[in-house]
């Protein structure tokens, strides 16, 4: 009868010590691979062959970090350990294996921004903090030089370079929150939309939740950030039709019946065809949710009347615009194509916006 007991990993020797890269290991990961707190501690001490880069996180050196170790350092240091089966390493690794992903931590603010290559977020050497997004159940506290941002229901991470990184709108609002700048606000939130990483209501629905709009600053960036998103997707707009040859439309106009209401403005028209488009470049407000759910309302309202009167009315968003032009270009030909099959439309009088 044979038993199946866990064979405990070998030592790891001085060679493949020196082989981690980054050469940064937290005290738990050594001791998995026979290195004692206490030989850990005794090569940590002034003047031994490395040094303490965070509580529980060895530097395999003496000099200073570089940026990448820092990364690896803070997420060590903020992360929770895989467990052993999810783990799963083994006696021997090869370069660079020890370092499996930590759950529940990821790079996050302007350490984020800058992997994700923001020209306007500061190099990587020059931060004093890197900051590491972790649950609010995290018992941890911020120290040296790494910073723990708390928060509920985290995004999933991005992978950047073998780090996991924050997506941009969540790394953008932990940056925010950190800054009193209001140029430096106004920077990365515009480099955020004209970079093509994101778009505008990402941005603000994530600045709202981290309760960052009632600061004058921000405000005053989310505007610029809002009419540049909305300059951009009419750039984009003019594009699809030009490219995917559609008939010209007339361009941003308010639609009125003749001596009666005003039914709406629209961002293109087809006269010929009763077809209208609009751009869907509204975000969220902290503290104006009544005011947008009204606006909503109304936006729906003239939308129905406009489809009662026989105009077919196309509905898209910048970030369809942006991702699946193709698709949307095949939605506005649908539309067009589809006008001789319907009854006439009422007469309504175009009038420039």
């Amino acid at each position: 009868m044979s038993h199946d007991f866990p064979v405990p990993p070998a030592p790891l020797s001085p060679r493949h010590l020196a082989d981690i890269r980054p050469r940064v290991l937290s005290t738990a990961q050594l001791r998995e691979h026979g290195v004692s707190a206490a030989d850990a501690g005794a090569h940590c001490r002034p003047g031994g062959p490395w040094r303490q880069l965070l509580p529980g996180v060895c530097l395999l050196h003496p000099g200073p970090p570089t940026s990448e170790e820092r990364l690896h350092g803070a997420l060590l240091y903020a992360g929770r350990r895989p467990s052993r089966e999810a783990r799963a390493v083994p006696a021997q690794p090869a370069p660079g294996q020890l370092h499996a992903p930590h759950t529940d931590a990821m790079i996050t603010g302007l350490a984020a921004l800058t992997l994700h290559r923001f020209s306007s977020a500061p190099p990587l050497p020059s931060l004093d903090r890197i900051d590491v997004l972790v649950p609010h159940t995290r018992r941890l506290r911020s120290t040296g030089f790494a910073r723990l941002v708390r928060g509920v229901g985290l995004p999933a991470p991005q992978q950047v370079t073998g780090v996991p990184v924050a997506p941009v709108p969540r790394a953008l609002a932990d940056a925010v929150a950190q800054l009193t700048d209001a140029e430096m606000v106004r920077r990365l939130l515009g480099e955020a939309v004209r970079g093509g990483h994101c778009e505008p209501a990402a941005v603000v629905r994530e600045l709202s939740n981290a309760r960052l709009l009632n600061l004058p600053h921000v405000v005053d960036a989310v505007d610029s950030l809002l009419a540049e998103g909305r300059a951009i997707a009419e750039e984009r707009l003019y594009r699809l039709v030009a490219e995917h040859g559609l008939p010209d439309p007339v361009w941003n106009v308010d639609l009125r019946l003749p001596g009666g209401p005003h039914l709406g403005g629209v961002d293109a028209y087809w006269p010929d065809h009763a077809v209208a488009l609009r751009l869907d470049t509204r975000a969220p407000r902290q503290g104006l949710g009544q005011d947008d759910d009204a606006l909503w309302s109304e936006y729906a309202r003239k939308r129905e009347h406009l489809e009662g009167l026989g105009v077919t009315v196309v509905h898209i968003t910048p970030k369809k615009l942006r991702d699946s032009a193709e698709q949307q270009a095949t939605v506005v030909r649908t539309a067009l194509m589809a006008a001789t099959e319907r009854d006439p439309a009422a007469y309504v009088v175009v009038l420039p916006r």
